[in-house]
């Protein structure tokens, strides 16, 4: 039997099934739960401060008011399933509160916050090509000097080689397309910051570049059909394995697809059971 298709298709999922097929499969489409990670959860709660920060007048926008976003996010973040995941004691939770403020300060190496002018802060946009749902969150949208688009994306990493620069600009070209489907216009420029090493990369997005991720989205998305159809998610090993969450379930990695199997038959009966209480209190109170 065919698997289910995936809804949407997003920067991160597109990376996911070139990087592993199978590892795709067991996030995008099983949907197994993933084990939250210090440098994800830490990222999240940057960006999160980030936008606090630029929800201020320009004017305002100083390092101790950064900081104190900071403690504002973490604070809103408290009860998210991700932090307290991450079962961290009180030394643990200084580090990464601590290093979470280096972050925010070295993104005054990279600009001046006071010179930005945002359109659009974590903006959800979803668009079309062809059949295919794409969607994905813009950190911050803004406006140049000439009143063009400027797509700004945060990384709480280091910056990568220059032989990998043009890769991880690849996923900021996704935004720059739903920019242009949604609002008739082309970025003037795509950025990354990396808080990491305080460095920036950036492009300008062409007509060209732009066609080509729609070429390279229409043959994933067939790729991902073909998969689905004849149920072939193969693994692929590689350095990337060290950070991924699905080690039980993966043959290359000693683990057996078959409990994957097991926890999906397992939620798919509890949502079954449920669906079937509500339709029994429906009928009871009907009565």
């Amino acid at each position: 039997m065919a698997l289910e298709l995936p809804v949407t298709l997003s920067p991160s999922k597109v990376s996911s099934f070139t990087d592993c097929a199978l590892a795709f499969r067991f996030s995008a489409i099983d949907q197994l739960p993933e084990a939250p990670t210090v440098a994800a959860t830490k990222g999240t709660l940057v960006h999160l401060a980030l936008e606090h920060l630029f929800e201020r007048d320009p004017g305002d926008r100083t390092v101790e008011a950064a900081l104190a976003d900071l403690d504002r996010a973490l604070e809103e973040l408290r009860d998210d399933p991700d932090l307290v995941g991450l079962e961290l004691d009180e030394a643990a939770e200084a580090a990464f509160v601590a290093d979470a403020r280096r972050l925010v300060r070295r993104y005054f190496e990279i600009e001046d916050p006071t010179t930005v002018r945002p359109v659009g802060l974590e903006l959800k946009l979803e668009a079309r090509v062809d059949d295919i749902r794409i969607r994905g969150i813009i950190d911050r949208l803004e406006l140049d000097e000439d009143g063009g688009l400027v797509v700004t994306d945060y990384k709480t990493g280091r910056s990568p080689g220059v032989t990998h620069q043009q890769g991880r600009l690849g996923g900021v070209t996704f935004y720059a397309l739903l920019c242009e489907d949604l609002f008739g216009v082309l970025p003037s420029r795509i950025q990354l910051l990396y808080l990491g090493d305080a460095l920036t990369i950036s492009t300008v997005p062409s007509e060209q570049a732009i066609r080509g991720l729609r070429t390279k989205l229409r043959a994933l998305w067939q790729a991902i059909e073909r998969a689905c159809e004849k149920e072939d998610f193969r693994p692929r090993p590689g350095p990337l394995c060290s950070w991924c969450s699905f080690h039980a379930y993966c043959p290359a990695q000693g683990g057996d697809p078959a409990l994957a199997a097991a926890v999906v038959a397992e939620r798919a009966a509890a949502v079954a059971a449920e669906l079937e209480g509500a339709a029994v209190e429906v009928a009871v109170g009907a009565a």
